[in-house]
């Protein structure tokens, strides 16, 4: 294993996010793509110094959700926003404040994506 891919994993699980699940889930298509996004998007990108990890994630969804059509990336980074120490409230608000720049349909889309998410997240807090 390389030094990128060791940082980027140890950054993902510090967020929550299995990177074998990653790898896994593109390999069928493409059996190195998964090991790029391991080394590249987080062994080199999320890791570098510069803006603190919370920071990183809440430019994350707004990129996200600006870009429309993200919907599985934004099931893995709300969550991995609130364990690097964002709030609930700080997701929505960072929502709501994209409307004027991507337009309503795309913040709404980030919105329900956001409370079926809290949803599911209170529902497992709930059952014993």
């Amino acid at each position: 294993m390389s030094e990128r891919e060791q940082v980027g994993r140890e950054v993902m699980l510090g967020l929550g996010i299995d990177p074998d699940a990653v790898i896994a889930s593109v390999a069928p298509l493409d059996d190195r793509f998964g090991t790029t996004i391991v080394e590249y998007a987080f062994g080199d990108i999320v890791s570098r110094p510069g803006l603190d990890l919370r920071t990183r994630q809440l430019v994350t969804l707004a990129l996200l959700a600006a870009q429309g059509g993200c919907g599985p990336q934004l099931d893995t980074h709300i969550p991995a926003t609130l364990r690097a120490g964002a709030t609930r409230a700080e997701i929505v608000a960072l929502f709501v404040h994209l409307t004027p720049y991507v337009g309503i349909p795309r913040s709404l889309n980030a919105l329900y994506q956001a409370k079926e998410l809290f949803a599911a997240a209170d529902s497992q807090e709930a059952t014993p």
